[in-house]
């Protein structure tokens, strides 16, 4: 019998009941210096989509079975988020109890870091949410959002979530701070997930955005009766988020005591959106430019992280990172088992909130 299957773990004929019962997360098997993975989809011709981390990846069928599959290389250390994509739909996977939101899974292969306090969530599941919500008019950015807050442990110094609405729909994280919080992890804190209405408006080194956050986001949050220590104002931001985040280190100093920055874009300049390599400009972009005119970091905590498969990522991080070390900041540096990837940034969004807020401590 052939064993494309039976070295992966599933055993007997493909397609049966008996294997269908047996069907599972994806599989990995040790494959020269990474891994191979299977990846099994039942029905109609499909493929897998990935993440920002590989180009889809077609299934075979079986032969005439229901049963459709790809082996597919991976990377020692990957978490990824994946879908099974077919003509008309993008699916999570049925038979993989890790998901993110309704049409996305995560796999991970057997090296990759554990994430303690983020539990499975299945594609059907409805997470949690904050009791407390704003409703927030902005007179500055206009349009109106809602802002969800959540007293983890009780409440504490403030950590504003940007791109919060992923932080709530796709990933738990209302459930992972408290968990963090409850075992000694971290202190207790304020979340503030602030969703994005316009990403590359919002996050694009915008000072708009953070005099609205200072300015009027803030002061609900102070009235909304959740305790919250506003002089104490984490910013955790991923990809254009991140960048925003060290932005607003720079531009808005009294406000922002310490950053954890994931995948930050700083390969962004103005310019950048316009050119067909937008990652190919200047090494560190604009942020790097601003830091090379030494501005006072001095009382500044910054976690920055990126995915160690980010292989164009990491000149531009690497010289942001020395830079603001420079500028007086005092910075740690990770890599995370992921590409671009918010699945593989949950771990690093815990631990490095939790660092910026151990103040004693290097």
């Amino acid at each position: 019998m052939d064993d494309t299957f039976a070295r992966f773990g599933f055993p007997g004929e493909p397609g049966t009941d008996d294997f269908w019962a047996a069907a599972g997360a994806p599989a990995s098997v040790p494959a020269g210096d990474g891994w191979a993975t299977l990846f099994l989809w039942r029905g109609s011709p499909a493929s897998v989509g990935f993440e920002s981390w590989s180009a889809p990846v077609p299934l075979r069928r079986w032969g005439e079975t229901d049963c459709w599959y790809a082996e597919v290389a991976m990377p020692a250390r990957l978490r990824v988020t994946y879908q099974f994509l077919t003509d008309d739909a993008a699916c999570a996977d049925p038979f993989n109890p890790a998901g993110a939101g309704g049409d996305r899974s995560i796999a991970a292969t057997p090296d990759a870091p554990a994430q303690p306090h983020w539990p499975p969530v299945a594609a059907d599941d409805v997470l949690p949410l904050p009791r407390t919500r704003l409703r927030w008019t902005s007179g500055r950015l206009g349009g109106r959002r809602t802002v969800r807050v959540h007293p983890a442990g009780g409440g504490g110094p403030t950590v504003l979530l940007l791109d919060g609405d992923d932080w709530l729909y796709l990933h738990p994280a209302m459930t992972a701070f408290d968990a963090a919080v409850s075992c000694g992890e971290m202190p207790a804190v304020t979340l503030v997930f602030l969703p994005a209405r316009d990403r590359d408006a919002e996050f694009c080194c915008r000072p708009e955005l953070w005099a609205a956050i200072r300015d009027e986001l803030l002061p609900l949050v102070a009235d909304s009766g959740v305790p919250a220590d506003l002089d104490r104002l984490v910013v955790a931001g991923q990809s254009l988020g991140g960048l925003s985040a060290m932005y607003a280190a720079l531009e808005f100093p009294d406000l922002v005591c310490g950053l954890a920055c994931q995948s930050a874009s700083f390969w962004w300049t103005p310019d950048a959106m316009d050119q067909a390599d937008p990652m190919g400009g200047p090494v560190g972009g604009a942020v790097a430019a601003r830091l090379r005119e030494r501005p006072d970091l001095s009382g500044l905590r910054v976690a920055f992280d990126v995915g160690e498969h980010e292989r164009r990522m990491l000149p531009h991080c690497e010289l942001v990172e020395t830079l603001a070390e420079q500028a007086g900041a005092t910075v740690r540096v990770s890599r995370s088992a992921s590409g671009h990837d918010r699945a593989g940034w949950r771990h690093a969004l815990l631990r490095d909130v939790a660092w910026v807020l151990a103040r004693g401590e290097g």
